[in-house]
């Protein structure tokens, strides 16, 4: 039986429990901040390469297409699904994965399941013709998707797998891009469309010694199947050790905890679990299969999510029943009728009740006290990707498991030849998975490894010196015929895969507009760039005060939040009215 849940805070607890959360914060900061994972390059290039898919040779590319689009993920194929709705056969699609999928190419570990519901998040179900076989689907069944989508719009006929663009080069006389690769193609293309994402390129933690371990290590988005066998019996005899509890721990932990000896879960911060309840497609989803049903489901759950009204919640989920706690984090409606202030007292007052849910389920499920405190969350809701599991806390109950706490060492401290090292005590163990996630908002353009030159020379992060400068997130001056998808100067949304078809049905609107005009260059003017910025600095969400009180992670950059945001603060169901507007109204002002 759970704890009872006070449904009135007094002052004095209110003030004790924001002392809990700054409290449990400054255990866990370190003066490093997202400095203290390293990349997977170099030395520690192995923990990126591609174990699923051999690499094979090919001849370089020479020629010129209609349309290159970088990225094979949800973004890149939604991305090639719209164009060639909007009449485009030439079309080339590039990815440095050996096949379509994006992070779903690339995480296949035990027990991997997306934790928005399928009918939602795995977009074109329609068009394919597919219905998911369970509610929260498991990351096999969305690849084989990805596949299916890319079949479906003959996106393998002009792919170039395993390759990675190196260059983008405008030429205005001839009004199309010069695209370079790491394969030696150099071919030209009159639209490029960037969608290479963020969840692909594997992090490492920097603990000193990591390089002179001498057992077995491998990264959870390049799982070792060939170590671990194909049901993990491989692990039987072995002391394995997760390094990392966020949404992927969650889900391996309990796989790994069945067959492996001993288990030692290295924990620096705990991950709010809720229920989860995963079952096959419910028959009412089935039955409901009609035209436009996929369409009717997403834009309910867009709708509930970022704080809008519907009569009926078709998704019922975790995710529906904490709309309001997530606009700490991500954009959308808010209440207009209260003050600023006001909001804020109620919103963190419904944040303390969810958490000791949260922290009460907890106690519930886990038998041994100590364990149960390491185990329970203490911040606000959005401070980190929330969870749900029915398999993990109770997998802390299993005499072969070991919750290894690091808040007070500042993480692990180092690695041993045999093992991991926190504070004074020492870990002996054969096997360490690494669960510590992906490069987060650190695209190719970004960090500069995709340089990107306009017209005139200009490049493009100069351009974007004192930050991105677009039209609707999209497209900038200076750079025509090149697209951006993601989520940057738009409207995010905890299913991002929406945003992208909604951005990915733009740029196919677009470019369908500008063919059928004969224009050879899309482009905002500098005038209608500058009003862009100056409508996202306007409604952008204040988000630095609340990201600054949270635990490190990566939602704040480890602990050092970004001053100022680049989203528009009245969310994605706005925005893409917004959009639809102005296809209707206003396309022909980037049309040259």
């Amino acid at each position: 039986m759970s704890p009872t849940i006070p449904h009135r805070f007094s002052s004095q607890e209110l003030e004790d429990l924001r002392a809990r959360y700054r409290s449990e914060r400054d255990r866990r900061i370190r003066p490093d901040g997202a400095t203290q994972y390293r990349k997977t390059a170099g030395e520690f290039g192995y923990y990126a390469k591609d174990p699923y898919t051999p690499f094979t040779e090919r001849a370089a590319k020479t020629d010129r297409v209609e349309a290159t689009v970088i990225g094979g993920g949800f973004g890149g194929l939604l991305s090639g699904a719209k164009l060639r709705d909007a009449g485009v056969q030439s079309l080339r699609v590039i990815d440095e994965a050996g096949d379509f999928g994006g992070t779903w190419y690339w995480n296949r570990y035990p027990g991997i399941h997306c934790d928005i519901e399928a009918t939602v998040y795995m977009p074109l179900l329609e068009e394919v013709g597919y219905v998911p076989k369970w509610r929260y689907a498991p990351g096999e069944e969305i690849r084989q998707h990805c596949v299916n989508i890319a079949k479906r719009y003959q996106l393998y006929d002009d792919t170039m797998f395993h390759t990675k663009v190196t260059g983008l080069t405008w030429d205005d006389e001839a009004a199309e891009w010069h695209v370079t690769t790491d394969r030696g193609d150099a071919f030209t293309s009159r639209y490029v469309v960037i969608s290479s994402g963020t969840l692909t390129q594997p992090k490492l933690p920097g603990i000193p010694g990591i390089e002179g371990y001498q057992g077995h290590t491998f990264h959870t988005s390049r799982w070792d199947y060939g170590y671990t066998g194909d049901d993990l019996e491989k692990l039987a005899g072995k002391k394995v050790a997760v390094v990392g509890t966020g949404a992927t721990g969650i889900q391996v932990i309990p796989h790994v905890a069945e067959t492996a000896e001993q288990l030692l879960v290295f924990q620096r911060t705990p991950s709010s679990v809720d229920f989860r309840g995963n079952r096959p497609t419910d028959q009412a989803v089935l039955d409901s299969v009609r035209p436009g049903w996929q369409r009717e489901r997403m834009e309910n759950f867009l709708s509930l999510v970022t704080g809008g009204h519907v009569d009926t919640d078709m998704i019922a989920d975790g995710w529906t029943g904490t709309a309001k706690l997530q606009r700490q984090m991500l954009t959308g409606t808010v209440d207009p009728t209260i003050s600023d202030e006001e909001r804020a007292y109620h919103d963190e007052i419904a944040d303390f009740r969810k958490m000791d849910e949260i922290r009460a389920r907890v106690a519930s499920i886990v038998t041994d006290p100590e364990t149960a405190e390491k185990l329970k969350p203490w911040y606000r809701y959005m401070c980190k990707r929330p969870t749900f599991s029915d398999f993990y806390l109770p997998t802390f109950n299993r005499e072969n498991v070991t919750l290894v706490d690091t808040a007070d060492t500042g993480g692990i401290t180092r690695m041993t030849a045999t093992g991991i090292v926190v504070g004074d005590t020492e870990y002996e163990v054969d096997c360490v998975i690494f669960a510590t996630g992906f490069e987060v908002g650190i695209s190719g353009v970004l960090s500069g490894t995709l340089p990107v030159t306009g017209r005139g020379g200009m490049p493009l992060l100069g351009h974007w010196a004192r930050g991105p400068r677009t039209l609707h997130g999209f497209y900038s001056h200076g750079f025509p015929n090149l697209f951006h998808l993601g989520s940057m100067q738009n409207a995010a949304a905890v299913n991002f895969v929406h945003v992208l078809q909604e951005q990915a049905t733009h740029i196919g609107a677009v470019v369908a507009e500008a063919n059928s005009r004969g224009a050879k260059r899309v482009e905002p003017s500098a005038e209608a760039e500058q009003a862009w910025c100056d409508t996202i600095s306007a409604t952008a969400p204040k988000q630095y005060a609340f990201q600054a009180e949270c635990t490190p992670g990566y939602y704040n950059g480890e602990g050092n939040p970004r001053q100022v945001s680049f989203s528009f603060g009245p969310g994605p169901v706005v925005f893409h009215e917004l959009l639809r507007n102005w296809r209707a109204d206003n396309i022909d002002e980037i049309l040259s």
